[in-house]
């Protein structure tokens, strides 16, 4: 490394303290002996991001002067967690600040608790995009994580009295929030509706209305490698924030309609969109931080130039479209080329498709984002006539390559009809140089099916690159038991920025002495998650049981259902005594997922699991042996306390339906087992932990797809599987409803009729394998055994490695100099 960018110079407790206690005095204007937790927090963070400056500050300026291109990570969700232990961790001050904060009379912890969780994302989306911005940063490649700082996140999750999710404001922005850095010299105007006309042979937008975009930005710092990148978050402002014609006629409300409609656009993470104006709002947050970006990007790149030459723009940076949210900017790239810059289509669209590409995170064919050409024309008029020029283009091609008039049909970016609607992926896959999936199986997937015609016309163009996580994070933060003996046994901490490293482990797992060590890990891990879940969910929580964990967005296909039945089966099983009470496992159960809030079956999923956890919990039959519980508002602070404790692993998605998936990755890098379908990741993870080492049931694909084909019957699957039939049967007949036999109704019947993910087909092999899964824990020994062969064979799963085959299959750039 250069002296520049050489990794954080060591600073002394006292120098942090009186850091701290200058950001107190001078920032915040609060003395030492009245600060609160939360003044300390503020005041840490402060002094941290000082830290932090000169290397932002010189990171940017080697981006625009050298020759290494930069990255543009364009994603509707950066879900970042807590900002400051992982800013200490990247700088090497995790102690110091333990010690001056001790030094001020606080405790660490307390002070780490008073950062709110930002609001920035939901699921895995948004947490596989704030992995790979931090893994460019540790790598050291010039990036920019572009999104929308959301005022109030997706929403704060609470359970009403009846197990009911409700969905609340997350107020996160509302407290001290020390790590934006709102820059409002740099703002982009944004322009939406209008018409377009012909003015001297150029076709001219004039819009209605428009928004400022205010960046808000946030360092993100590398580990160790003394590059700090930037996640620019653009917020929405009105031009006209204040009435005040409509304020002297006492027309209050009237007088900040404007204000209003504006910050609308950045409130609420993916506004529900089951109305025509749910939907028009997602499009103009979809174009609004896009645009934003795109701006911004020629304004970093070309400083000071008004007519700069753009067609080295692909040279400077190219932009990941994390799924179809971003799409929108590959006809605002045009547009800006073309109507603000005079290039021509030809020119404009060779300097686009060379600047995106697009990550494809699903193979469910209605997850691919499709808009009414009616809308997009209404709202973005220009759009819609470069996106149906690009569509004539794209069918010209087809033709000219032979294809027929049903092929064409079926991969026109603009369909043909009365109500003609626009596929974002198929624009995405023409528009850009490659198309990714997230795991191999997902990838080949969506060459075989999802976009099968594009994969045979653009063979090139698709690529694998399998997700992964970040280590620092998610095994030294979250984790730090099992990272001190992880580093105790490798003899080094280099595995943090090698996590392949950790394959040293594996002869560890026939060492007596280590598997003690590390069970001894997993035990303290499950006491401290218990007191945890006690403190802030009253749970009372049994370190001396198992503990099995399903955690992810609640949805169908994921099959929260089938781990629920299986719950109820064996709640049956130990109150009717076909399970004799030696024989049982105790087993506490942990679920964590929110559903969207139209969503509502999976939303009447959720008051099942609740439901079903307060009988089981409040029944005397099963104390000691079977406990459900499930902490409202599953977020990355839950995550970083109850992965590590978990010893069992959900994964059981129906196969060919899950594109990855990353929680598994965190749970066997963190020492948990698996028991999970062929989906996903899953594949990965089971070739590389060994199949004796994951615990395997349910379809594959081609079964799943050969008995679609065949015709499915769910009853009969009910009737053949007297543990699944009592299962339903208690469902249905209320004994999680109060008697209410009509509570659950809509879930029995779909579960009896339809059953589209094949939950109670695949119900049979899900609960043969807990008897092996039982047999295994039962001997502690050998269970450790293979939980540490889990660790040491999952270092391929780093977000380290994914970044790296970005930069080698699809980004053709790397670290700077």
């Amino acid at each position: 490394m250069t002296e520049q960018t050489a990794p954080h110079t060591p600073v002394s407790v006292e120098q942090f303290t009186d850091e701290i206690k200058e950001q107190l005095t001078y920032t915040q204007g609060v003395t030492t002996d009245l600060a609160t937790d939360a003044d300390i927090y503020v005041a840490a963070s402060l002094a941290v991001r000082k830290h932090l400056m000169d290397s932002w500050m010189t990171t940017q300026r080697d981006m625009v002067q050298g020759s290494t291109k930069a990255v543009g990570y364009l994603s509707a969700e950066f879900l970042m967690g807590k900002q400051l232990r992982n800013a200490l961790l990247n700088l090497g001050m995790l102690e110091t600040f333990d010690d001056a904060v001790r030094a001020l009379g606080h405790e660490p912890n307390a002070v780490i608790d008073a950062e709110v969780e930002p609001g920035l994302g939901n699921g895995g989306l948004g947490r596989l995009a704030a992995c790979f911005i931090d893994s460019l940063a540790s790598i050291g490649v010039p990036a920019f994580g572009y999104g929308i700082q959301y005022k109030y996140g997706i929403f704060r999750q609470e359970f009403d009295e009846e197990g009911r999710q409700v969905e609340r404001p997350d107020y996160w922005i509302n407290n001290d929030e020390p790590w934006g850095h709102i820059d409002y010299n740099r703002s982009q105007t944004v322009n939406f509706g209008g018409s377009v006309e012909e003015v001297d042979g150029k076709r001219v937008w004039k819009p209605d209305w428009a928004v400022r975009a205010v960046p808000v930005d946030y360092m993100v710092p590398g580990y160790k490698s003394g590059r700090v990148n930037t996640l620019r978050l653009w917020t929405a402002r009105s031009f006209d924030e204040f009435d005040l014609a409509a304020f002297n006629r006492s027309d209050y409300m009237g007088a900040v309609v404007p204000q209003v409609e504006a910050e609308n656009i950045t409130k609420i993470l993916y506004p529900e969109d089951s109305t025509p104006q749910g939907k028009r709002l997602r499009l103009e947050q979809q174009y609004f931080f896009v645009a934003a970006s795109i701006a911004d990007a020629i304004r970093v790149f070309y400083p000071g130039e008004s007519k700069p030459d753009l067609t080295t723009f692909p040279d400077k940076i190219c932009f990941q479209l994390n799924d179809t949210h971003p799409v929108i900017g590959i006809p605002e790239l045009m547009r800006v080329l073309m109507d603000e810059y005079d290039y021509d289509w030809d020119t404009a669209w060779s300097i686009t498709t060379r600047t995106f590409n697009y990550t494809c995170h699903t193979l469910l064919p209605e997850a691919l984002e499709v808009w009414s050409a009616g809308l997009i024309g209404d709202l973005l008029p220009r759009h819609m006539e470069i996106i149906r020029g690009i569509n004539d283009r794209f069918v010209d091609e087809l033709k000219e390559s032979g294809s027929d008039d049903a092929q064409i049909d079926r991969m026109r970016i603009v369909t043909a009809g009365d109500n003609p609607q626009v596929r974002m992926a198929y624009l995405a896959t023409v528009g850009g140089s490659h198309v990714n999936g997230v795991a191999e199986l997902h990838s080949q997937l969506l060459k075989d099916m999802t976009l099968r015609d594009f994969s045979e016309h653009y063979p090139d163009k698709f690529t694998n690159v399998t997700n992964g996580v970040t280590p620092r994070r998610f095994m030294r933060l979250a984790n730090p038991r099992l990272s001190a003996l992880i580093t105790e046994g490798l003899g080094t901490d280099r595995w943090l920025s090698d996590l392949e490293l950790l394959q040293g482990l594996a002869p560890l797992a026939q060492d007596d002495e280590f598997v003690r060590k590390f069970a001894q890990v997993k035990r303290d891990n499950k006491v401290a998650f218990a007191n945890f879940a006690k403190e802030h969910y009253g749970f009372e929580v049994n370190p001396d049981t198992m503990f099995n964990t399903m955690v992810k967005r609640l949805h169908e296909y994921k099959r929260q259902s089938l781990k629920i039945l299986a719950v109820i089966s064996r709640y049956a099983a130990i109150k009717n005594g076909t399970v004799s009470a030696d024989d049982v496992l105790p087993r506490t159960i942990f679920f964590g997922a929110k559903a969207a809030p139209g969503y509502y079956m999976a939303k009447l999923t959720i008051q099942l699991i609740n439901n079903v956890a307060r009988v089981i919990n409040n029944d005397p039959d099963v104390q000691g042996k079977l406990a459900v519980h499930f902490p409202e508002n599953y977020n990355i602070r839950l995550a970083q306390h109850l992965i590590p404790a978990t010893e069992l692993d959900e994964q059981i998605s129906q196969a060919g339906k899950e594109a990855s998936g990353t929680g598994n990755m965190k749970f066997a890098l963190n020492g948990a087992l698996t028991v999970g379908t062929l989906d996903g990741a899953n594949v990965e993870i089971r070739e590389r932990v060994g199949a004796e080492n994951f615990f395997l049931f349910g379809m594959t694909v081609d079964e799943v797809e050969a008995l679609y084909a065949k015709g499915y019957s769910p009853a009969a699957y009910y009737e053949a599987d007297p543990r699944l039939k009592q299962a339903i049967d208690m469902v249905s007949n209320g004994t999680f409803s109060n008697g209410d036999r009509n509570t659950y109704a809509p879930l029995v019947a779909d579960w009896l009729t339809k059953d589209y993910f094949m939950t109670l087909a695949d119900f049979s092999t899900y609960a043969d394998i807990q008897s092996e899964i039982e047999d295994l824990y039962q001997d502690q020994m050998e269970w450790n055994r293979r939980a540490i062969l889990n660790v040491a064979n999952s270092g391929y799963f780093s977000s380290d490695r994914s970044i790296e085959d970005y930069l080698e299959r699809i980004w053709h750039t790397g670290p700077l100099a």
